[in-house]
């Protein structure tokens, strides 16, 4: 369930038609709905491709990720098949899809330097049929990502279709020239823009994301005494994909600044609480650290909420959206959702859990036991503790400090702050097992 100060949201889903895909596509569609009685949904779809793994380098593999919709209505228990629909007198719809930049999108394994970029014939039917599906669907709200902005013609094909279908459309190419980039269009007969801006990351990835504050056209919230606009922030972003375990403190950095440039933009403007939705490719499956912040700061995967998964390990892997260029099948583009009146715990606390999670994930990995973790954090140390030193040594290490982009030297002293539970300036086995056996604690 989703609030606002003035009206309550609730999530439902249903299973929509499957009508023949003009890509190769396997199809599933589902779609999600955030409604206030009876008038306001969010919905989505996903289309998950069925072969792939051709991906350009460090973009993941073939990919045709789309979540959109329009309908309200129940659950089938049908599985793929046809839902009952209902369709409210309002609602609006949100679709992200990562559409496979040309440029990234390889067509000869034997050959790795043929893209399609190098075909115009190639690259110009995929993307109309993009746009075909796109517009066929005519969501409220389009999340695109690795959009090749870098090519005149495609981003004036995409712009110019969007527009005269009422769109606004705002993009964002990535730094240092990377070829590929972001563009969310929002319908004009939906919402109005009221600012945008743009967010930087300046990391390894040259990641971006964009952030749109909008406002419904027509208001969800109607009755005897009044009708107020609702307001929503909307981000769109790509987050660097996980090459190995010491980009995943970059992925926690490249969040944690969206939701710190969140939070300083609300607080910049003097805005009430109001819907929050991040879109995107999140390259982070349930079961990654990237997923458990968003969790612990309150935010809900819209479809897990709507289909009733839970965290657990169990439902890690009931649906999948992409099969990345390692073969791998899984499930990373999401649309999360918060709440506006649910409590949050204070943002730094989060960040400082997650990468205590990455810590503890790596020690594990490294399969070492609770004492021997201990004895290896304890490094030189000439007592039968862990001190400063010895924690950066081991961070070090784990390649959470060695570039630049890794943690800084205020972040480890906030986390050595928080180990050393006593304060008197090392760590003891007893206070090393209280953060060790921690878990993240989902808001």
């Amino acid at each position: 369930m989703i609030t606002s100060p003035n009206e309550t949201f609730t999530l439902s889903s249903n299973v929509l038609p499957i009508p023949p895909p003009p890509l190769c596509f396997f199809s599933f569609f589902r779609s999600l709905g955030i409604s206030p009685s009876p008038s306001l949904s969010l919905s989505l779809v996903i289309i998950v491709m069925r072969k792939g793994g051709n991906g350009g380098a460090g973009q993941g593999g073939e990919r045709a990720k789309q979540r959109q919709g329009k309908k309200k209505g129940r659950i089938s228990n049908r599985g793929l098949g046809y839902g009952a629909l209902v369709a409210p007198e309002r609602c609006f719809s949100c679709t992200t899809f990562n559409i496979l930049a040309p440029i990234y999108k390889r067509l000869d394994k034997e050959d790795q330097s043929r893209r399609e970029s190098q075909y115009r014939g190639y690259w110009l039917s995929r993307n109309q049929s993009i746009m075909d599906r796109l517009l066929g669907e005519m969501s409220s709200i389009i999340c695109l990502q690795e959009v090749w902005l870098g090519n005149d013609e495609l981003v004036d094909m995409y712009q110019r279709q969007l527009g005269d279908a009422g769109y606004i459309t705002l993009k964002l190419a990535r730094t240092n020239n990377r070829g590929d980039g972001l563009l969310t269009a929002v319908h004009s007969d939906y919402f109005r823009v009221l600012n945008y801006r743009d967010l930087l990351f300046n990391d390894f990835g040259d990641r971006v994301a964009q952030l749109l504050h909008v406002e419904s056209v027509v208001p969800f919230c109607q009755s005897r005494n009044s009708s107020i606009p609702q307001q929503i922030l909307i981000v769109n972003t790509h987050l660097l994909f996980p090459h190995d375990s010491s980009l995943c403190i970059v992925r926690l950095q490249q969040v944690y600044k969206i939701l710190q440039y969140i939070e300083s933009y609300q607080k910049e403007h003097n805005l009430s609480p109001m819907p929050i939705i991040l879109c995107g490719d999140w390259n982070g499956s349930k079961r990654g650290h990237v997923y458990k912040f968003l969790r612990s700061q309150g935010f809900v995967s819209s479809y897990d909420t709507a289909h009733h998964y839970t965290d657990s390990d169990a439902d890690a892997h009931k649906w999948v959206s992409h099969l990345n260029h390692r073969g791998n099948i899984c499930g990373v583009d999401f649309i999360w959702l918060l709440n506006p009146n649910k409590y949050r715990k204070p943002l730094r606390t989060s960040w400082n859990e997650a990468v205590f999670g990455i810590i503890k994930y790596l020690l594990r990995a490294a399969s070492l036991s609770e004492d021997n973790a201990f004895a290896f954090l304890k490094a030189d140390s000439p007592g039968d503790y862990i001190t400063f030193s010895g924690f950066c040594q081991a961070l070090c290490q784990f390649g959470l400090t060695r570039h630049p982009h890794g943690l800084s030297p205020q972040d480890t002293q906030d986390l050595w702050i928080q180990a050393d539970v006593d304060g008197n300036g090392v760590v003891d086995y007893e206070e090393f097992l209280v953060r060790y056996k921690s878990e993240v604690s989902i808001s």
